[in-house]
């Protein structure tokens, strides 16, 4: 499916064994705890198994013997970033395969793909992902006689921005068995022409691997590959460790080679992409941390609903430009909470996927029924929960429910989240300062690669509420902005105790893995559009550098 090539760069994730007794001082350190409590520092002493001994205020000197010295040269430390919600091994394969995130209209992407077929005469399928009709301007869902125009002698198959939708050509459909006469299966959409049966050419949620178990899977140097390219682009954005959604058994076994190779340097907090997968890889409960915490299972995700974008997220009303259609139910309540009682059983961390105001509130009468059953540190997860009916906003702050949201899908989304609810139901759309008001826990990340992997971004939108270009000017429903040291810990120590990873990485405080960016200025002290523009100059885990700005730039 995919071409291959050698890992050639990958002895550049393989560090050198650890240093001993290591200060790295001359720098502006920022610690940060969970409430947003900031402490700053000058330096720190990193011991041999990579953990901070000591930090160090300005004019200290360290307690004990120092081996060797790093100069930071005067700037801004802060935790690794802990991007507590993307698809690592989607963010890598999608490195290997057609591109569509930047188009700008159905034109362009229908010329990107002819070209790529071009360029790529010999693969038996065009896979590829990326589009977005709502960026185009489209007003409805791209054809497959349009893909058809383009690519006409082999399948096409390719997935939305969100993942939530596919699109395919005649070929892929006939692949798939999808014809007039196929029904639509629960949890999904067939999507159809106009006055007819026939469909379309794009498939909604749970009818998408009509077409995608056709498609011919990665081989497992793909699978190498792609993990090395998502690693590199992380570490280049000053991302430290990350929880994935939706690991497979496959990605749980690159993982593994990564881990027993030397070459996994991401700390991955891994949930499931289903119960049997789960129980395959933890057996009796979560795994304990491997590879010196890097890896770890600690639970299952489970979607309960689609995405805005494809009209599958699941509302209380109708979507208001969509009369009649109130989004996909992926599992109903039962299967919900027997999903989730099974993982709990065994302690494992059930992680649900929200979206629309009727899915959060079913995932929200869930939580409020197990943990009559369930007690203990759970730190149950919801995905997303992007549109919540304002009354159950309180109910965030009950039972330890960690809101595991990503900023960045404000800005991408606010046009189409009023076309797709009305004004009238936006008081609960990506009700971030009020969750935190409500007492609940607040997680960033990107959901990469539906985003770009870039936490500054998400935490400029984070304070502003503005996209790139500063629109809308004043943000848009600013009263839901949250303070910059707020933005801070959710995209390091929350993102890090929603895992249960916290004493181990995420804060910068004594016995944690030093696991640090070095930034060009302080984003606690400088304005939303200079966050943007703040640049990732050294990122070091377990008190090694694994990238430095300057020697890529060469």
């Amino acid at each position: 499916m995919i071409r291959r090539t050698a890992l050639a760069a990958s002895a550049l994730l393989i560090a050198p064994p650890a240093l001993a007794d290591t200060l790295i001082d001359n720098v502006e350190g920022i610690s940060v705890a969970r409430d947003g409590t900031i402490d700053r520092f000058a330096g720190m002493v990193v011991d041999e198994d990579g953990r901070i001994s000591e930090l160090l205020d300005f004019g200290d000197d360290p307690t004990r013997d120092i081996d060797y010295r790093v100069d930071g040269e005067g700037r801004v430390v802060v935790p690794g970033f802990v991007d507590a919600h993307l698809h690592l091994m989607g963010l890598g394969l999608g490195t290997l395969v057609l591109d569509l995130s930047e188009t700008n209209s159905l034109d362009e992407a229908l010329s990107r793909i002819s070209a790529y077929a071009a360029a790529n005469p010999d693969r038996p399928w065009i896979i590829g992902r990326g589009w977005n009709q709502e960026r185009w301007g489209l007003g409805r869902f791209p054809t497959a006689a349009e893909l058809d125009e383009v690519v006409a002698d082999r399948p096409v198959w390719l997935e939305r921005v969100d993942g939530h939708a596919g699109w395919a050509n005649t070929l892929a459909l006939q692949a798939g068995g999808v014809t007039a006469d196929s029904t639509d299966p629960s949890g999904g959409r067939i999507e159809r022409l106009s006055g007819s049966d026939e469909p379309s050419g794009v498939l909604v949620d749970a009818a998408m691997p009509m077409v995608g178990d056709a498609v011919p899977p990665p081989l497992p140097e793909d699978r190498d590959l792609a993990l090395h390219n998502a690693q590199e682009l992380l570490l280049r954005h000053g991302v430290t460790a990350v929880a994935d959604m939706g690991t497979s058994v496959e990605d749980w076994m690159t993982f593994r080679r990564a881990g027993d190779a030397g070459r996994l340097q991401l700390r991955i907090m891994s949930y499931a992409d289903s119960v049997d997968s789960m129980l395959l890889i933890g057996g009796p409960g979560p795994t304990r941390w491997l590879y010196e915490d890097r890896l770890r299972l600690n639970g299952v995700k489970l979607y309960l609903d689609g995405a805005l974008g494809s009209r599958g997220a699941l509302l209380q009303e109708d979507y208001a430009d969509d009369p009649g259609n109130r989004g996909l139910r992926l599992l109903s309540g039962t299967q919900l909470r027997n999903l989730m009682s099974r993982a709990a059983l065994d302690n494992f961390q059930p992680s649900v996927h929200a979206i629309g105001d009727a899915a959060n509130a079913e995932a929200l009468d869930a939580i409020e029924e197990l943990s009559r059953d369930y007690t203990g540190d759970r730190r149950w997860r919801i995905e997303h929960a992007q549109i919540i009916d304002p009354a159950d906003i309180p109910r965030f702050g009950e039972h330890g429910i960690i809101a595991s949201m990503q900023p960045v899908h404000q800005t991408s989304d606010m046009l189409m989240a009023e076309a797709r609810l009305g004004e009238e139901r936006l008081e609960g759309a990506y009700a971030w300062r009020s969750i935190l008001a409500a007492d609940g826990r607040l997680a960033f990340g990107t959901d990469a690669p539906v985003e770009p992997v870039d936490p500054l971004a998400g935490l400029t939108v984070a304070i502003s509420r503005s996209d790139a270009d500063g629109q809308p000017f004043g943000g848009w429903r600013p009263e839901e902005t949250v303070t910059r040291e707020q933005a801070l810990a959710a995209y390091t120590a929350v993102a890090a105790y929603a895992g249960f990873a916290e004493g181990r990485f995420g804060s910068l405080a004594e016995g944690e893995r030093a696991d640090f960016v070095m930034l060009s200025a302080d984003p606690l002290m400088a304005s939303a559009e200079e966050i943007r523009d703040i640049q990732v100059e050294e990122t070091w885990i377990a008190g090694q550098r694994v990238y430095d700005f300057e020697l890529e730039s060469r």
